[in-house]
């Protein structure tokens, strides 16, 4: 179970508990989210890859076509179970172990890039900065990566975040708007900021989808009792029933940072 005072005012929070939803209900990124990391010449042929709190491995999974040698790690054991279980699944050769970020323990100048998809909230900066710049080669990247829905341009996803709110009001992954992925300042110190954008983007769902992607989030799966969980979950299929068509499409931004390392 993971705390942090900044975030959920310290309500506990276990990735684990989401994580067969987080398989299933996760892997929602774009082409254009793909097209967007892949145009910045990362996550190639011939690079070897580090992928920071990979969940499930959505972003090995996903980009590993392109040829890149690719490890994932996470801090939560059961989310790297699923990563190892659909990566053998679909035929690829990808190190996947659980570790927190602020424990990997590689020589330097390891990595070509370095990836933080939706999880840079939570690493020990001062801790991951200096490390991440040891064991990037000279030039090395590391790409921080989030794509979030706007609950007060879409309807759906503010009454979904309504009725989160109203069984977890301690969360605090609500109301998000258009803006640049955070980039911590520790890492200002071995890095520059070479590239950052912000972009529009809409991701197609089912009822079912949806409502999985909602009890996979921090707020939802990852915290609430079962009791709790249960109501939740009676009152958002109620929603989605009388407010949503079976097939409709979620407003998202997607926004990039790319940090060259200072060698």
């Amino acid at each position: 179970m993971q705390q942090d005072k900044s975030i959920d005012n310290g309500k506990g929070f276990d990735w684990g508990r989401t994580s067969e939803d987080y398989a299933k209900y996760r892997d929602i990124y774009p082409k254009e989210f793909y097209e967007k990391i892949l145009s910045r010449g990362v996550c190639v042929n011939g690079q070897k890859v580090l992928d920071i709190g990979t969940g499930t491995g959505v972003l090995p999974r996903n980009l590993y076509e392109y040829g890149a040698e690719w490890t994932g790690t996470d801090i939560s054991e059961n989310q790297i179970e699923q990563a190892v279980k659909l990566a053998k699944e679909q035929g690829m050769d990808i190190d996947f172990y659980t570790c927190p970020a602020e424990e990997i323990d590689y020589p330097e100048n390891t990595f070509d890039v370095i990836t933080a998809c939706q999880c840079i909230w939570y690493p020990n900066h001062s801790i991951t900065a200096p490390k991440f710049a040891k064991i990037l080669k000279p030039g090395g990247k590391f790409l921080i990566l989030y794509m979030g829905w706007l609950p007060y341009e879409d309807e759906t996803a503010g009454k979904s975040e309504e009725i989160i709110l109203k069984y977890n009001p301690e969360w605090t992954g609500f109301g998000d708007t258009r803006k640049h992925v955070w980039v911590p300042e520790e890492y200002k110190e071995f890095f520059d900021i070479t590239f950052q954008e912000i972009s529009d983007v809409k991701v197609p769902f089912t009822r079912e989808s949806w409502h999985g992607r909602m009890r996979a989030c921090r707020g939802v799966g990852a915290s609430m009792n079962e009791d709790t969980l249960e109501e939740w979950n009676a009152e958002h299929i109620k929603m989605l029933l009388e407010n949503t068509p079976e097939k409709f499409e979620i407003l998202h931004y997607m926004s990039v940072a790319e940090l060259t390392v200072r060698k």
